[in-house]
């Protein structure tokens, strides 16, 4: 199987590195020329961005990293899952986690034509909305045929209800991102809403349900965000 899936200068087609990623319970939620887009860090090959789906909770949630009581437990799953996916399908592994330095996962996200800039500054994507989370990607060095991007931002005729949806305008500031006013909200009774469901200005986003997020999910990222 590994032999039939190896794309590294064989030009596989896409949907078999596609349906690898989902057997590994990942999406695949770019994909891009570097050597076209003028990317940072790569200039050839065909480069892969991994993410959390539906599926990934749940494989999370009976992994050895999420039953060993260790810290990390995301980023520990993630590096092992997609080094095996590198390995399986000839490619190298990047992670936006791990450093500094840090790969440029916001560049390739914004060069892949299916990730863009919202009305309040953080990154919303065309199938999950801004409930975004990168787990990886996946570098090849042949350049094969990969999907047209949408690349027109789904912003462009929403009427923004992730901007007036923070109760503290958090994401509303002129820094982009006001921290100490949205920890100071998660301290407050009033605040444990985003706490046990996610972020309101991220959850207000149209497309975010299809990220089909489990507030459990959404949960233990506040917590991770925001300790007690």
């Amino acid at each position: 199987m590994a032999d039939q899936l190896k794309v590294s200068g064989s030009g596989a087609p896409f949907s078999s590195v596609e349906q690898a990623v989902l057997d590994a319970h990942l999406i695949i939620m770019g994909s891009l020329h570097p050597r076209r887009v003028e990317t940072k860090r790569l200039d050839s090959g065909t480069l892969i961005l991994l993410g959390a789906g539906e599926v990934f909770w749940p494989a999370l949630k009976a992994s050895p990293e999420w039953k060993d009581g260790q810290s990390d437990p995301v980023d520990r799953w993630s590096k092992r899952v997609i080094n095996d996916l590198a390995n399986e399908l000839g490619a190298r592994a990047y992670y936006p986690f791990g450093g500094p330095p840090y790969a440029p996962f916001i560049d390739w996200a914004l060069k892949s034509g299916r990730t863009f800039s919202s009305p309040v500054g953080a990154l919303v994507h065309d199938s999950v909305g801004m409930m975004i989370s990168f787990r990886g990607a996946l570098h090849f060095t042949s350049e094969f045929p990969i999907p047209k991007p949408i690349s027109t931002s789904p912003c462009t005729d929403c009427p923004a209800p992730c901007a007036s949806a923070c109760p503290v305008g958090a994401l509303n500031s002129d820094s982009f991102y006001n921290v100490d006013a949205c920890h100071d909200y998660l301290n407050t009774d009033a605040g444990q809403t985003c706490m046990s469901g996610g972020c309101l200005a991220r959850l207000a986003c149209p497309l975010s349900a299809g990220s089909k997020r489990k507030a459990e999910q959404s949960a233990h990222h506040m917590r991770a965000f925001h300790p007690s």
